[in-house]
């Protein structure tokens, strides 16, 4: 029977009661949003006929206990499955201290959301009768105690034994670090790379290995589509930063065994305190976004002396919002030709070289790979 169903996505919900919100004056996270973001979201989804819900990491702040448990709470009351995944501000440290749970707490409060083994934290789930999930955890720590973007030898192991015993399934795969670059050689970025997951390579000869095509990331607080050898990474930008986005997903077979994604993008236009959310937004990230910008134009590739960069980061304002934005446009005829070209990199070009717009609102068709 084909297979037609729908699911939403919604990332990095960095949840923070009020008591634990801290600021700082870079910060890019609207995190004062957070909740009535996510109750807004909520109220729209359960108007549609979804089958799950799928929550790519950063469900929290900073990985307070009280935020996990509220969130564990709500999503409980939700009327349809829920899955999630840690991401890095979900488990930061190995081991719990005054503000954060541990590592291996992380399946403990998501039992009812994918964790059925409390000793493991990522996991396989059959989410309707010819749909399997697989959620897998990205944050290691390394012997130094520092956190990065990586799936162990343990957890690269446990999948391949897993794919290899799904025949007739469709398999999604969700996970918090990108797999597929979604900004220009991100894995070798010095501001992109700590966003991809390290061996995303020996993850994506597995998944092409074993006919996978769909994963669903976020991290990187953008929207986002991008492709490699059959492999879609769909990445969903946060709700806490512009444009506050989610996703509506509907997947369906067409009578000659064809398989298409429908992908639909919505955003939180306002919540209370906050009714002109999306103008409001996108102001408090070009005033944050000097910093930024600095050491965008100064570091790798580009290398500009400071001065040149002060002189054209004004001009780069709202940038990254734009790119958060999804299917960006971008061309400064004033720049520099070496900086107007780079720039012109990040926009949503087809390599034939007219636009591609597909982050937010498109039909994918999901082809089958060659082995």
């Amino acid at each position: 029977m084909a297979l037609n169903f729908r699911f939403a996505v919604v990332s990095d919900l960095h949840i923070a009661l009020p008591h634990t919100i801290w600021d700082h004056p870079s910060r890019f996270h609207l995190v004062e949003v957070s909740i009535p973001a996510f109750e807004s979201v909520i109220e729209h989804l359960t108007q549609l006929d979804l089958d799950f819900l799928l929550i790519p990491g950063d469900l929290t702040q900073h990985g307070e206990p009280e935020n996990h448990l509220w969130l564990q709470k709500r999503l409980s009351e939700l009327p349809f499955p829920v899955y999630v995944v840690p991401g890095n501000h979900d488990v930061p440290v190995l081991m719990a201290d005054q503000q954060s749970i541990g590592f291996a707490d992380f399946p403990h409060y998501y039992g009812k959301f994918g964790y059925d083994n409390p000793k493991q934290i990522y996991y396989t789930h059959q989410v309707l009768p010819g749909v399997r999930l697989i959620g897998l955890n990205s944050n290691f720590f390394n012997e130094e105690g520092q956190q990065l973007g990586r799936l162990d030898h343990q957890q690269l192991t446990w999948l391949e034994n897993v794919l290899a015993t799904l025949t007739e399934e469709l398999v999604l795969v969700m996970v918090h670090h990108n797999v597929v670059e979604h900004i220009p050689q991100q894995s070798r970025h010095p501001m992109g790379n700590r966003y991809m997951l390290q061996n995303a390579p020996q993850l994506l000869k597995l998944l092409r290995q074993y006919q996978v095509k769909l994963v669903f990331t976020g991290h990187l607080h953008v929207q986002d589509i991008a492709c490699s050898d059959g492999v879609y990474d769909i990445t969903t930008g946060s709700l806490v930063s512009y444009p506050h986005p989610y996703r509506v997903f509907e997947f369906r077979q067409d009578n000659y065994g064809r398989e298409w994604l429908q992908v639909l993008s919505h955003r939180v236009e306002s919540v209370p305190d906050f009714p002109d959310l999306q103008h409001l937004s996108k102001q408090w990230m070009g005033d944050r976004s000097l910093p930024f910008l600095m050491k965008f134009l100064t570091h790798p590739p580009l290398n500009l002396a400071p001065e040149q960069a002060q002189e054209i980061a004004p001009s780069l304002r709202y940038f990254w919002a734009n790119i958060a934005d999804g299917d960006a446009l971008f061309d400064y005829p004033q720049f520099p030709q070496k900086v107007r070209h780079y720039i012109q990199a990040y926009s949503a070009i087809a390599r034939c070289g007219t636009p591609h717009l597909i982050d937010n609102n498109s039909t994918l068709l999901l082809e089958k790979m060659r082995k």
